[in-house]
């Protein structure tokens, strides 16, 4: 029989212990295993600083609330349009989020997430990025949601500035 070790068979053992609690808790069992316990505690990332579960930011016009899904992690589920002043820091799709951003999170784009097609290059500052994991869920990156008019900057808020580069650095589809 072979073992199974790491970060993915962790979260597939909290996914078992939520099934198993939800099973027991249909049987009338009043206790949840203790590995899920400990798990429901996890809090959300935006822009480094933790927030507890269930609890509401504002960001770019829109409010997010922090969950957690049945994995174990921690995520912001976007509730919808907001005519509230944002209540959190973005400074932009900069750098990997991995560490200061958790799945579900919005930020304006900047030129570390520009791309090219071809040999034209897509600037960055165009869309809006969110946090979002890769299947195994293991790795954090940006991936746009929507164009950049969807944000609503704050008074006194500048958007993203244009890319530095050009579409001289696009060379069949890769940036260099």
């Amino acid at each position: 029989m072979s073992r199974i070790n790491g970060p993915v068979s962790r979260r597939f053992r909290a996914a078992l212990y939520a099934l198993a609690a939800i099973t027991a808790t249909g049987l009338g069992a009043a206790e949840i295993p203790a590995a899920h316990a400990d798990a429901t505690g996890q809090p959300c990332l935006w822009a480094g600083n933790s927030y507890r579960q269930g609890q509401v930011v504002y960001a770019g016009g829109f409010a997010f609330s922090c969950h957690m899904d049945a994995f174990g992690v921690s995520h912001w589920n976007k509730d919808g349009a907001s005519g509230h002043h944002s209540t959190v820091s973005n400074p932009g799709a900069t750098g990997n989020p991995a560490g200061s951003f958790s799945p579900g999170a919005w930020q304006p784009g900047t030129s570390y997430n520009d791309y090219c097609v071809g040999n034209q290059l897509i600037e960055g500052s165009a869309d809006i990025y969110t946090a979002v994991t890769d299947n195994s869920g293991l790795f954090v990156y940006w991936r746009s949601v929507g164009p950049i008019s969807w944000w609503n900057f704050d008074s006194g808020v500048r958007p993203p500035s244009a890319s530095w580069r050009s579409s001289s650095l696009c060379q069949d589809g890769v940036l260099t």
